[in-house]
């Protein structure tokens, strides 16, 4: 195995000068569209085909980031940010959801794909998955330990692990608390970083959404022995100076084993909340992973200590080694034949070589002036000089041979891949689905309903449900199915045997929410039904469904009605409809913030805001749930609007599911009054 591949941030081209010159193997950047950090400078046509040629010259590649959601009236665009990435000869996209998966495939078919981490992958079956859809690498999700990150490793593809940066509360693609509170969805890089706000459990001022940073740096050594191939380091929002700093205190632990102290202090104060966690990676999720940004931390970044770093990249790197020959022969133009890893070029003196007046050309006068490679990325490790006695040619003709040969290895190293890139060849409008369905699901958290529930198209309960209950239901006439927990962290294997008892059961239906659970539930000849975690938002994700084998889905709350109607594919498909949406889906509990355990917590906690809106955590023994403060309603005359199948009633925290009397026409507002919302139909995201 090489060495462990070090992946840096850039935000802006500064960045990546910064992240060559400090020694990144790889950068990743995003178009000026569809990128998760669309606040970042990023990049257009020009200064990306800038970049990758800057990077190649360098050995260094480099990932184009199209990780967002992308809808249907979008698509056009997609396709010419995708044409765009192949034509500046990107080493590979990262993308977020099937569809521009599905779409690139199409454009650029040599082009390498990588799953995003804002894919939500945490399980070894969500890897496999990836690996048998074609993916080359597979971002995994930050909050995974090392134990769980080792399984991933026995699949044969590349694995990309976070190992410096901010942390998410919310597992990657599954927050959705920006979107709801102000419009600005996280899952289309318009993140407001609400987390980052003052929320409490019982003690006012606390912060219970904000983590520390992420900080892997010391274990790289360990990363790499498991089988990770790339330590990515987030900061696409960050200044040059932390890339600098973040990518040499990666390259030094890779290759001396530790970080000097220079770097580390460096590192430390240019960005830090509080200093940094290695929770998730040790298994350990307490309170001491919590942390904010404070005044202390924010004056160590001095301009001292920026200028400090800045001299670490302000010059040019040479570390292309070069080998060369230089022959001059009387009457004869010189030809000078220089080497740099596969790419070999040849030039030509514009004069020949004459017969010496006075001063002969000589051997030393040849390699000093050939060897003069300084603002290059360039170095001439061995020059073989073959030369005539009494020969005479100008100096000036030898700075003419180098300065045109070192451009022509720059054009040939600038281009690696040389795409075939085809037209998307998209229909200007998608034929719309046409069936309308009034079919009513529901969700439920617990297993005690009233039998009103029977006539509901099928009613999803928790996975982990006693066994004996989910059997009494089925024996009742209830269309029980089972709901697969949307966090699946280390418990794979659970899941898997679980599912095999229910299946014996008689229930073969299965709500999957992440693509580790369609593998298997899949595997073990379940009927697939996407959840809404899986954020399928526009056709080509509808087309990819359907050719996976799933059933039907949940569309994505973060569409509009308007969009959802526009949306092609023949897939049945239908909206949450009622119920307190989980805006958030957390490893690391926000009650852990204040210290409050499980035991004390008896999973009741309820997290305030600053405003003092209430919102609700439920927790399935491994991951907590943040749902909304008010919980969501559309009713019957609305539903009927829409071009969907079904619609489902997602209960959680209510006390009245026992008593609901009428599923077809369920109506809350007498019980809520006004304390409901239409959630993003109606509004949308940016």
């Amino acid at each position: 195995m090489g060495k462990l591949e070090i992946l840096a941030p850039a935000g802006g081209y500064e960045s990546v000068i910064a992240a060559v010159r400090s020694g990144a193997d790889a950068v990743y950047l995003g178009e000026k569209l569809f990128s998760a950090r669309a606040s970042a400078q990023n990049f257009d046509d020009d200064e990306l085909k800038k970049a990758v040629a800057y990077c190649h010259i360098h050995g260094v590649k480099v990932y184009v980031t199209l990780n967002t959601l992308v809808f249907d009236d979008e698509l056009e665009k997609l396709a010419q940010a995708i044409t765009s990435a192949a034509a500046a000869d990107a080493d590979a996209l990262i993308v977020q959801n099937m569809g521009v998966a599905r779409l690139a495939k199409k454009i650029a078919p040599g082009l390498a794909l990588h799953a995003s981490t804002q894919m939500s992958v945490h399980t070894a079956s969500g890897v496999r998955a990836l690996y048998e859809l074609g993916f080359k690498r597979v971002v995994l999700a930050r909050e995974m330990s090392r134990d769980e990150i080792k399984k991933a490793a026995e699949i044969p593809v590349e694995l990309e692990v976070f190992v410096h940066g901010a942390l998410c509360m919310c597992v990657s693609g599954q927050c959705y608390f920006s979107a709801m509170l102000g419009s600005r969805s996280g899952n289309r890089g318009a993140c407001a970083q609400t987390c980052r706000l003052p929320f409490y459990i019982k003690n006012k001022g606390g912060y219970a959404l904000s983590l520390k940073d992420n900080s892997l740096v010391s274990y790289i050594g360990d990363l790499q022995a498991i089988g990770v191939t790339s330590a990515k380091i987030e900061g696409r929002m960050k200044r040059p100076e932390y890339v600098s700093a973040a990518v040499r205190a990666c390259v030094e632990q890779r290759d001396l084993g530790f970080v000097t102290d220079k770097t580390a202090e460096m590192l430390k104060s240019v960005f830090s909340r509080t200093g940094f966690t290695d929770g998730y990676y040790k298994g350990k999720t307490g309170r001491e992973m919590f942390g904010t940004r404070r005044r202390d931390d924010v004056v160590s970044a001095d301009n001292k200590l920026l200028s400090a770093i800045r001299q670490n990249y302000k010059d040019e790197i040479q570390n292309i080694n070069v080998h060369g020959q230089f022959s001059a022969k009387p009457g004869q133009p010189a030809s000078l034949v220089l080497t740099a890893g596969k790419n070999t070029v040849s030039v030509s003196s514009q004069a020949v070589c004459e017969t010496a007046v006075k001063i002969p050309l000589s051997e030393e006068k040849c390699r000093a002036q050939l060897s003069k490679t300084g603002g290059t990325a360039y170095k001439i490790e061995k020059l073989i000089i073959d030369i005539d006695d009494n020969l005479s040619l100008p100096l000036s003709a030898l700075n003419y041979m180098r300065r045109e040969a070192l451009g022509l290895l720059d054009k040939k190293r600038a281009s690696v891949h040389n795409y075939v890139i085809n037209g998307a060849d998209l229909p200007k409008k998608f034929e719309p689905f046409n069936k309308h369905g009034d079919f009513v699901r529901a969700r439920v958290t617990g297993t005690k309903i009233s039998p009103e529930f029977k006539n509901c198209e099928l009613v999803f309960v928790p996975l982990f449900s006693d066994t004996r209950e989910l059997s009494r239901l089925k024996d009742d006439g209830y269309p029980v199915a089972v709901e697969i927990p949307r966090g699946m962290f280390g418990r794979e294997n659970q899941i898997e045997n679980q599912l095999k008892k229910v299946y014996e059961l008689g229930i073969t239906h299965a709500l999957c929410n992440n693509i580790g659970a369609l593998y298997t539930a899949k595997k073990l000849g379940f009927t697939l039904h996407g959840g809404f975690g899986l954020n399928l938002v526009n056709t080509p994700d509808l087309l990819w469904a359907e050719e996976y084998g799933i059933a039907d889905v949940e569309l994505s709350f973060e569409l509009t009605f308007e969009r959802i109607n526009r949306l092609g594919g023949n897939i049945d498909r239908g909206i949450i409809s009622y119920g307190y949406l989980p805006l958030m889906l957390c490893r690391s509990c926000p009650a852990k913030s204040e210290g409050i355990d499980c035991k004390s917590c008896k999973n009741r906690s309820v997290m305030t805001d600053r405003k003092g809106k209430r919102f609700y955590l439920r927790c399935d023994g491994v991951c907590t749930e943040v749902l909304n403060c008010v919980p969501l309603y559309v009713d019957k005359k609305e539903l009927s609007t829409l071009s969907t199948s079904f619609n489902t009633l997602r209960f959680s925290v209510e006390n009245y599911v026992e008593t609901v009397k009428n599923i077809t026409d369920f109506n809350p507002k007498a019980m809520l009054k006004d304390k409901i919302t239409h959630g993003l139909y109606k509004r949308g995201v940016e």
